[in-house]
């Protein structure tokens, strides 16, 4: 009886988790149905407002080509020939529970900080989350680069706020001269199910056309067979474009990462629920094998102890 004393615990101990894990899986469903809102809404503004950006800058530089000048460029394109210092944001979750989605944002940043280190770079790394933080720190310590963490209030910001108040911090560091470059390392999100973990030169921008095939390079700068023109000077309009494209580029990268984190936290905790299930299905069939046997051995004793007697 001891033997099913154990199992009858076991069981209801396995229930009480399979709340706990179902419960969970229903909270990040809920906050990722509202996420994914988000990253769909942003998708095509986006991608809009970089090719408008795009087409600015492709006209400049046909116009350079053309008159053989040289405009200056805005701030947030202007790159070093040879980058010495770089600032890696690694975005990652303070709580686990969420399958490999911290592990593999730790591997694609530990990968790219050797990549750095190897090449003679300064870096700096900012852990936006716990767990990326200690990995790093488990893998390179605290003496081999500046690691420091950081903490966005989320309860308290709106993804737009937090945005504003991360781009704002980077675009201070660049103007002071702090980095060179400036890269987000996070997981970019797909689906539910399904992220790809990635490495994103931020600051300055990254205006190329490599993503675009050769039909919609030839249709960038012209709205059917209308072209474009511009009021004010092309250079004033790239320059205004720019903020606004660096301050969605942020907001792109946190609301794909927290999108990312409770999709992962999502599957992980419908397999948990599944596994308990199953789990729990196993033990009871265990339970009721062994209760029917110490019944039979229970009726075969008093059957012998009456022909006894």
């Amino acid at each position: 009886m001891a033997g099913l004393k154990e199992l009858r615990t076991r069981i209801e101990a396995i229930k009480s988790t399979q709340k706990i894990t179902s419960a969970m899986k229903m909270v990040a469903a809920s906050r990722l149905r509202r996420v994914q809102i988000l990253v769909d809404k942003n998708q095509g503004y986006s991608e809009n407002l970089r090719r408008s950006a795009l087409r600015v800058k492709t006209e400049i530089e046909a116009e350079e080509l053309a008159k053989n000048i040289k405009y200056v460029r805005p701030t947030l394109l202007q790159e070093k020939k040879k980058p010495q210092k770089y600032t890696l944001y690694v975005l990652s979750s303070d709580r686990g529970l969420c399958g490999a989605y911290n592990s593999n944002v730790g591997k694609k940043a530990i990968g790219r900080i050797k990549e750095l280190l190897k090449a003679g770079k300064t870096v700096k790394v900012v852990c936006v989350g716990k767990k990326a933080y200690d990995a790093i720190k488990r893998v390179f310590g605290l003496k081999t680069f500046e690691l420091v963490r950081v903490q966005m209030d989320m309860h308290n910001l709106t993804y737009a706020k937090a945005a504003e108040k991360l781009a704002d911090s980077i675009l201070r560091q660049f103007k002071n001269g702090e980095f060179d470059v400036c890269e987000f390392i996070y997981a970019r999100f797909i689906s539910a199910i399904s992220r790809n973990f990635v490495d994103e030169q931020i600051c300055p921008l990254d205006l190329n056309t490599e993503h675009l095939e050769e039909k919609d390079l030839a249709l960038l700068n012209r709205s059917g067979n209308a072209f474009y023109e511009y009021m004010p000077d092309k250079i004033t309009l790239l320059t205004n474009i720019l903020p606004i494209l660096f301050y969605d580029n942020i907001f792109k990268v946190i609301v794909n990462s927290a999108a990312s984190e409770h999709g992962a936290r999502m599957s992980s905790m419908d397999s948990a629920t599944r596994n308990a299930k199953k789990m729990i299905s196993e033990l009871t069939l265990k339970y009721n094998s062994l209760r029917q046997s110490a019944i039979t051995t229970e009726l075969i004793e008093i059957i012998a102890g009456a022909e006894a007697i």
